[in-house]
């Protein structure tokens, strides 16, 4: 059986979600991102013995420490890319493969995990995709790979593995595609992350979600708004 960790690059905190602004205020914006951390890492340490967070920011570092992972800054000034092949070097040296989740996917379930590592028994790379054309997961070697996130990576990612001629599998799941950027993805969370720490702090927060009939599917608004 392949060795696996897990790894889950994560921004500064100060810089969490800056287009969620016109909802949340800058604490909240830090807090939600505190709180889907602590989601993803639940759901991957159920499943994966080893799982990696690494960060420029001290500050996340020192918040997940008694979390039960390892704890990786980031070295020199580099891209999120640039990151991800730093954590992927480290786990070279004990595993396999390695599942990259961000820290912004707060539906992934456990079964999903074990999902995952199942066809990674059979194919090299299998891909999670975002709703926006991103990557919300990638299970992968730790050698011969380049990772691509960012916009459209997910096409990127299924170009990197034809071209070393990898058999890939995609993985598509609504909960594992839904990643944190706009309001109406604050309303999916609210609707369908139960028992999420995510959904408990924007409950605390005073949000609600109403259907909307226009150009958004889901409108949040605050408890105190009429």
């Amino acid at each position: 059986m392949k060795k696996t960790t897990a790894i889950i690059p994560v921004s500064r905190f100060t810089h969490a979600k800056t287009r969620l602004s016109p909802t949340l205020t800058a604490l909240e914006r830090e807090n939600l991102l505190k709180s889907m951390l602590m989601d993803v890492i639940g759901v991957l340490k159920e499943k994966i013995d080893n799982v990696v967070v690494i960060s420029s920011d001290e500050e996340v570092l020192n918040y997940v420490k008694g979390m039960g992972v390892i704890s990786l800054i980031e070295k020199g000034e580099t891209d999120l890319n640039g990151a991800l092949m730093q954590a992927v070097e480290y786990c070279s040296e004990f595993s396999d493969q390695v599942l990259v989740v961000p820290s912004d996917v707060p539906l992934m379930k456990s079964e999903h995990v074990d999902n995952i590592i199942k066809m990674g028994e059979k194919y090299e790379l299998v891909i999670a995709p975002a709703k926006g054309g991103g990557t919300n997961a990638l299970l992968c070697p730790v050698y011969g790979i380049e990772m691509k996130f960012g916009e459209c990576s997910f096409f990127e990612h299924i170009k990197k593995a034809e071209a070393k001629n990898w058999p890939y599998a995609i993985y598509d799941s609504f909960y594992m595609s839904l990643d944190v950027n706009t309001a109406e993805d604050l309303g999916e969370i609210m609707l369908h992350g139960i028992d999420t720490e995510t959904r408990k702090f924007l409950k605390s927060s005073g949000l609600e979600v109403i259907a909307n009939h226009g150009k958004e599917r889901l409108h949040i608004k605050r408890s105190t708004e009429k």
